[in-house]
């Protein structure tokens, strides 16, 4: 079931960051074990819309994992967190700094049970520096990173996603960090610490911004569709009312989409040999675009420029994406089949490896669906799980 079969990971994540790279293993054969309090679970089990009050954001971000109750506060917890960090090669976390090493499962305490273990410690703001013990979640990085001041609008506000980006992006950095620190493991014997702050990965996602401030003092401002290295770059809509993506990044193509809309003498201006110069026209050639499109439907667009060879994509909402015949070739969105609520759709892996495939084995368990198994595996008794269930650790 995949190449990282063998993996043990432990889930101590809440929310979409940590808990998004713990799936991201799981996803390729890793045993992921989520670890949730047991009087509050993760709150993403009640996030977005339920049926049948079960949360369906959860049936996403916990698949492929086991999920097991434990109090880490308490004494019991503490020494059976330390045990299963015995068995495992990967602990994800997302405390606020500080909070393992109040109970007693700081880094020092966790490496002496495991040599060998890699912990990812995943907040908003790092192990370190004068932010490092405020809360803070995907929406202060969208804003901090500067994503926020260049989405928009140019007379309009900052835009922040209706969805976890900055969360995302640091779900894909951390599943990558943690197989680094793996690979790094296999050369020196054992384990590390990987320090992800949320702010960081999506800043880099936003391009050599930095590098043109200190260069040049550049700040790149907001532009809404458009771009300022190339055009046309935008949204058109057509006659029928649906809304199509334009692109022309290369020259080839913005040729072709001058000559399709029937506006080739733009090509023999100076200005339109280069991205930067089409850019600073983008009023000229979005009329030309967007005045061709609005005179014909949508399908007839999409037929033309694809005999021109011309890149356009409509913009599509989640139920186009779930009729679109190329990702159903692609089985991006695939069904799985759940005890609690049946057959159900959701994005599949993240990508296809030929020789040793991953894949969704289940959806999203219950609340400490598998403790009891999980413990019993771990070797402790039936007198031992009731002890821990008594004290309030289980």
């Amino acid at each position: 079931m995949g190449p990282l079969r063998g993996l043990r990971v432990l889930d101590l994540a809440t929310l979409f960051a940590g808990p998004l790279a713990a799936t991201l293993l799981g996803d390729f054969g890793a045993d992921v074990v989520k670890v949730e309090h047991p009087a509050v679970p993760d709150p993403s089990r009640g996030h977005g819309p339920a049926k049948d009050g079960i949360g369906l954001w959860w049936k996403l971000l916990g698949r492929n994992k086991r999920t097991i109750t434990l109090d880490l506060s308490t004494p019991g917890g503490r020494d059976t967190l330390l045990r299963l960090a015995a068995t495992a090669d990967v602990i994800v976390e997302n405390f606020r700094p500080g909070t393992l090493e109040k109970w007693g499962l700081g880094w020092p305490e966790l490496s002496a049970a495991n040599p060998r273990l890699v912990l990812a410690r995943v907040t908003a703001f790092g192990q370190q520096g004068p932010y490092a013990h405020r809360p803070g979640f995907g929406t202060l990085a969208e804003a901090m990173s500067g994503f926020a001041a260049v989405t928009g609008e140019p007379d309009g506000p900052p835009t922040l996603p209706p969805f976890g980006l900055a969360d995302s992006i640091a779900a894909l950095t951390c599943a990558y960090a943690v197989m680094t620190a793996l690979a790094g493991r296999e050369r020196t014997g054992h384990g590390q610490v990987v320090d992800l702050a949320i702010i960081e990965p999506i800043l880099t996602v936003l391009g050599p911004q930095p590098l043109w401030y200190d260069q040049l003092g550049h700040v790149q401002p907001r532009t809404g569709n458009r771009s300022a290295n190339n055009a046309p770059r935008n949204t058109y809509r057509s006659a029928d009312g649906r809304w199509l993506a334009v692109s022309a990044s290369a020259q080839s193509v913005a040729e072709r989409v001058m000559r399709l809309v029937g506006r080739p003498e733009l090509i023999t201006e100076p200005w339109f040999a280069t991205g930067a110069g089409r850019a600073r026209h983008a009023d000229v050639l979005d009329d030309a675009v967007g005045g061709w499109i609005a005179d014909r439907k949508a399908e007839e667009v999409l037929c033309a420029f694809e005999e021109a060879e011309a890149a356009v994509a409509l913009v599509y909402d989640v139920r186009d994406v779930m009729a679109d015949p190329q990702f159903a070739a692609l089985d991006t969105v695939t069904e799985v089949d759940d005890p609690e609520l049946g057959p159900l759709r959701m994005q599949n892996i993240l990508f296809r490896l030929s020789e040793t495939p991953g894949g969704i084995r289940w959806a999203g368990r219950p609340h400490g669906a598998d403790t009891t198994e999980v413990l019993v595996e771990l070797g402790l008794s039936g007198a031992e799980i009731a002890a821990l269930r008594t004290e309030g650790a289980l």
